[in-house]
């Protein structure tokens, strides 16, 4: 088994990703890559251990989150709803805040993509700048 399985400190971690996510505004979406490269890598973990890491971590602190956090937001890199229990609770609260589905079942990230929080905000506590999910709208940090 991976020394990686989980974050040294699930509560630590998870209390970052919750933090990131409830800046997420109505009608946007995020995925679990973009809210782990927010998140600096704990201890002396390497960056690509990391990477391959960081967005399951994600994943389990959406699965444990709290009611007033905005899970639904948090999508895919491939522009869909990951396949589990409340698949369907996800797409219509989405559709609710006027997100829109292809006939595949993706979101643009064009239109729907949050590009991350003020700058200001992520140094302010710690996190990075977040790279821009639509392709048009690269930062400029």
């Amino acid at each position: 088994m991976s020394p990686f399985a989980s974050p040294p400190d699930p509560i630590i971690f998870n209390n970052q990703v919750w933090e990131i996510v409830r800046q997420v505004p109505p009608g946007k979406v995020t995925t679990y890559g973009q809210i782990a490269k927010m998140i600096p890598p704990p201890g002396d973990m390497p960056q690509r251990s990391y990477d391959a890491f960081g967005p399951r971590w994600v994943g389990g602190a959406m699965a444990a989150s709290p009611d007033d956090v905005p899970w639904q937001r948090v999508i895919n890199s491939q522009g869909k709803i990951s396949l589990r229990p409340g698949l369907e609770d996800q797409r219509r609260l989405l559709e609710e805040e006027d997100v829109e589905f292809n006939e595949s079942g993706k979101v643009d990230f064009e239109r729907f993509g949050w590009n991350g929080p003020d700058p200001a905000w992520c140094k302010e506590r710690g996190f990075l700048v977040p790279p821009s999910l639509s392709k048009g709208q690269a930062r400029l940090f």
